[in-house]
């Protein structure tokens, strides 16, 4: 693990100490420069799921990945500085109420003087790493993310617009590695029934909001205001994906794919 590429890569110069305040910076920075994408499995480029082979793509060719592969070279970058972190395995909750099969998210749990949740891979997740305090949510701290535990599970709660919490997805404190989640990062990778493979998504956090591209619909939202258009070229497209993003691609590759 070559640290100082990674770092260099999220654009972190600040403290390495073993705090939650490091940890937090971290954990924003990750958010700002590596985005949240699953164009690989339109291009039909396989996905391994070896520290290597990710650093390769998100340090080295500075591309982004999904929760596979952001939280599994989190977990990297965190070891490698010292924090003591797990991956665990989640189920992330449905439309219907119910919940996905096991392996079908990864997230980190980094332990200090408390423990935290630390989540670089879900797409439109929380900003900053989630503590893990087992208690109800109190009206007057209204934090946007929360945790709650029953009988041994975790639920990731989302504050919505009404003031209620629905879960994001529920989870164990059973340890992981990172080959525990190979079948379902290969399920997703090939399986109509994936939404991996029915939509091409690439999303990013800003200071002030967010940026994705779902399909070739272009979604802005900065300082509460949000603007759509839709991208209707190959050129189009590979700006976008190099402007917004930092995404770089070879020529050859098929463009006609991410176009769909």
């Amino acid at each position: 693990m070559d640290v100082e590429a990674y770092l260099r890569r999220i654009g972190y110069n600040g403290p390495r100490d073993l705090s939650a305040q490091t940890l937090r910076q971290l954990h924003r920075q990750h958010l700002y420069s590596v985005p949240f994408e699953n164009l690989d499995i339109a291009l039909g480029i396989s996905i391994r799921l070896e520290p290597e082979a990710l650093f390769d793509k998100i340090v080295t060719r500075q591309r982004g990945g999904f929760c596979y592969e952001l939280n599994g070279l989190f977990y990297e970058l965190l070891k490698a500085l010292g924090f003591s972190v797990e991956m665990l395995s989640a189920r992330v909750h449905r439309a219907d109420g119910g919940f996905s099969r096991e392996f079908d998210h990864m997230l980190l749990k980094v332990a200090l003087n408390e423990s935290w949740i630390a989540d670089v891979g879900f797409g439109d997740s929380s900003l900053d790493p989630v503590p893990m305090w087992p208690k109800a949510v109190q009206p007057d701290d209204a934090p946007e993310f929360a945790v709650l535990t029953a009988n041994g599970v975790w639920n990731l709660l989302r504050r919505q617009s009404d003031g209620s919490y629905i879960p994001d997805y529920r989870f164990t404190e059973v340890p992981r590695q990172l080959n525990d989640f190979s079948e379902m990062c290969l399920f997703h990778q090939t399986s109509p029934e994936s939404h991996f493979t029915q939509k091409r998504v690439c999303t990013k956090a800003l200071p002030n909001g967010r940026i994705t591209l779902s399909g070739r619909r272009l979604i802005e939202t900065r300082d509460g205001n949000r603007s759509e258009s839709t991208l209707n070229s190959k050129e189009e497209l590979r700006n976008c994906l190099a402007k917004q993003f930092g995404l770089q691609f070879a020529d050859d590759i098929d463009w006609s794919r991410l176009m769909r």
